[in-house]
């Protein structure tokens, strides 16, 4: 929250007590120690700005009914130097807390000594978070889930940074393992059907249009030199030439989506620098290891999994978790992340559970990773839902999401919806110029607003800050609620980043546009009252500055106009 929503409510808990400790010295409660009581911000307004159930948690230990506690404290309370003006009782015992327009003028004040930084908070105490998404399998172009995920993670990001920590974006790289293995016989297929069409591709290879395209282009620039040699030799070339190609292709599509990671780390240098057998050698001296069946296994039952887990098959290779354990060995201990946070999807439930068992079998605090479950996307038009096949190759990707789509809808829409649920991506909606569009609406308050702003410029209105005897006039519901509304940014982007929810900060700027229609709709901004048009024009320039905060951390464009 703001420091003055803070500061505001500190005084209130403050002032709550010496009321109670005065009405214990004055004989009207009796001797005991204060109760915990909670301070909140009721849902109805007419039940204040503020409520606390002070009298409620105080009846056990004063023995008394809370509507005469609440009386006792009403009677001992000193507001006079707060941003309070009064309080009332409700119900049984309620306390009903009602802001002075002093407290709005300080809102407003505060937006814009605080400018860009308006939002920001020192919550998360400059700890360094690592946060890993996307990291797509470079086997072939990224798909819808993989556009969530982007979104999702990068966002997510800003709003970690906004709430106060040091954060790195990380893509891994899984160029190592079986999928790179089924990439090199996909492309070792393809390469030879081009001289022989009697070569089969298996069923549980990658079909995809790219897989050919890579084996043309390779026979465009080697020919037919690879067509008797080993097969090992044969699938290493292909791999080479097309690999790093489509790595190319992940960070130049990602950056077209306005992602931009500190690193890139490739799962081949945990093999390359040992990682992997220092991690199964750690497990081995930590004597939760043991062999079965020709395959090495770890204990996992013992860390609270259901089942154990083999490391190492009983062919000698490790299997996926193994180096993913190393990664993560990495991250929280090489590199000294206080916190890695994964962004992964759906089918990766079972996988936490597992990876922490391994964490805590090394002795790392495993409550050090956090992962964000992200289920699938359905992309709908005309009412119906676009059937994927990612084998087939007619999957819609990254690429021509963003091609069909603004991009600042990709990004938004993508975030509307908490990580862990289901999201119906409405294709027509989102290319939409209306007020339906969620996007659109909240651009379009930020252009509405600088139209009136150039308005009055042209009208020869010298914009200034006003008095706070003239702020003290937005006294109606609307503009309260708007400044109220304000108020909360920061209290939403540490709620987001507690939460490892983006969407929270989706959800604040469409309310903040919607309270803004209201309050347009419902008052005159130019008007023949110098004094009131000023602070009017203030308000307004409060919400536009936020708005376009919010949506340049989203990186999401605020248009000026539309």
């Amino acid at each position: 929250m703001s420091k003055i929503v803070k500061q505001t409510e500190n005084i209130l808990r403050e002032k709550i007590k010496s009321a109670m400790l005065e009405a214990i010295e004055a004989g009207e409660l009796a001797q005991a120690q204060l109760p915990d009581f909670i301070i909140e911000v009721p849902a109805n307004k007419e039940n204040g700005d503020y409520s606390s159930n002070a009298a409620m948690a105080g009846a056990r230990v004063f023995k008394a009914s809370p509507r005469m506690i609440a009386d006792s404290i009403i009677s001992h309370i000193d507001l006079s130097d707060t941003l309070f003006d009064r309080v009332k009782v409700a119900g049984a015992g309620f306390l009903n807390f009602f802001l002075s327009q002093k407290y709005y003028t300080q809102i407003l004040r505060d937006v814009f000594a605080c400018g860009e930084d308006y939002g920001s908070s020192d919550y998360g105490q400059g700890k360094k978070i690592i946060v890993e998404f996307v990291s797509a399998n470079p086997t072939g172009p990224m798909h819808i889930g993989n556009a969530r995920g982007g979104a999702i993670g990068d966002c997510l990001s800003a709003v970690l940074e906004r709430a106060g920590y040091s954060v790195s974006r990380e893509f891994y790289v899984n160029d190592a393992g079986n999928q790179i293995e089924k990439f090199a016989l996909s492309l070792e297929v393809r390469y030879l059907q081009h001289f022989d069409s009697s070569v089969e591709m298996p069923e549980d290879a990658y079909h995809g249009a790219d897989i050919t395209e890579h084996a043309e282009n390779f026979i465009k620039e080697y020919g037919n030199k690879y067509v008797n040699s080993e097969s090992s030799e044969r699938r290493k070339v292909l791999v080479d030439f097309a690999l790093p190609k489509n790595i190319d292709g992940l960070e130049r599509d990602l950056k077209k989506y306005r992602i931009t990671y500190d690193n890139w780390f490739r799962e081949s240098s945990l093999h390359n620098d040992d990682s992997v057998d220092r991690v199964i050698n750690a497990l081995k001296e930590k004597g939760v290891t043991y062999e079965a069946d020709g395959a090495l296994w770890f204990k996992a039952s013992q860390f609270g999994n259901d089942k154990d887990i083999v490391l190492i098959r009983a062919n000698g290779l490790p299997t996926y978790i193994v180096p993913d354990i190393a990664y993560h060995y990495n991250k929280l201990v090489t590199r000294g992340y206080d916190k890695a946070v994964d962004v992964l999807g759906a089918d990766h439930h079972g996988y936490v559970p597992r990876m922490k068992a391994a964490l805590t079998a090394l002795g790392l605090d495993a409550s050090r990773l956090d992962v964000v479950i992200m289920q699938m996307v359905r992309l709908v038009r005309d009412g119906e839902t676009i059937k994927l096949s990612k084998r087939s190759g007619k999957a819609i990707t990254l690429n021509t999401l963003i091609e069909e789509i603004p991009l600042d809808a990709a990004r938004f829409f993508f975030n509307l919806r908490e990580p862990n649920s289901h999201f119906d991506f409405d294709l027509e909606l989102a290319a939409k110029n209306t007020s339906e569009n969620p996007v659109y609406y909240v651009q379009y308050a930020h252009a509405r607003i600088c139209s009136v702003l150039k308005k009055a410029q042209n009208s020869g209105v010298a914009l200034r800050a006003p008095t706070d005897d003239e702020l003290a006039m937005l006294c109606s519901e609307e503009e309260k609620n708007l400044i109220r509304h304000l108020s909360m940014l920061t209290d939403e982007i540490v709620s987001a980043a507690k939460a490892y929810d983006p969407a929270k900060i989706t959800h604040y700027v469409i309310e903040l546009a919607t309270l803004f229609h209201k309050f347009y709709n419902a008052h005159r901004i130019m008007t023949d009252d110098e004094g009131l048009m000023q602070a009017r024009l203030y308000l307004c320039t409060a919400v536009k500055d936020t708005i376009k905060n919010i949506l340049t951390m989203l990186k999401i464009t605020a248009p000026e106009v539309m």
